[in-house]
């Protein structure tokens, strides 16, 4: 994150969520689609997106890890995990990019986009390199230019 600190509840209120909430004092770090990635397991709000696989399946695999926070499209997953948070949301992916617009707006960041077929990605570092001494530079992992990694990588 880059400035602000958001409660699970503060979440909930921009995201417009139904809310269930068994810890909502609970302060977000760290967004996740993918639950073999958890590094911060307290502060994580995992995001059960619907994309090759269905993201609800891996609730379970994110609990396991310790992640006690979930965006999700189906509620009945909230029974499961009565010592957890969720955020209830009609589209589990317009959630994750919503909340990163509203991180965005909330610092001020600029942005710049860079299009086309092919170089996308070397052309962010190369802008990255050239900016780096002067401002402070968020960009996207890798190659995480699509509709999950670029809010995750604002955040």
């Amino acid at each position: 994150m880059i400035a602000d600190q958001y409660s699970i509840s503060h979440i909930s209120e921009i995201l417009d969520a139904k809310a269930v909430l068994a810890t909502p004092e609970t302060v977000i770090r760290k967004l996740l689609t993918d639950s073999r990635t958890v590094i911060d397991p307290e502060g994580s709000l995992f995001f059960a997106v619907n994309a090759q696989r269905d993201g609800h399946l891996f609730i379970k695999d994110a609990y396991e890890n310790g992640v006690r926070n979930f965006v999700i499209a189906d509620l009945s997953y909230a029974e499961k995990f009565k010592d957890a948070n969720f955020l209830l949301v009609k589209d589990v992916l317009q959630a994750l990019q919503a909340l990163a617009k509203y991180n965005r707006k909330a610092n001020d960041l600029k942005v710049i986009g860079v299009t086309g077929s092919n170089g996308k990605t070397i052309v962010k570092e190369w802008l990255y390199q050239l900016l780096a001494s002067d401002y402070n530079i968020i960009r996207s992992p890798k190659s995480f230019n699509s509709q999950i990694g670029v809010p995750l990588s604002v955040w």
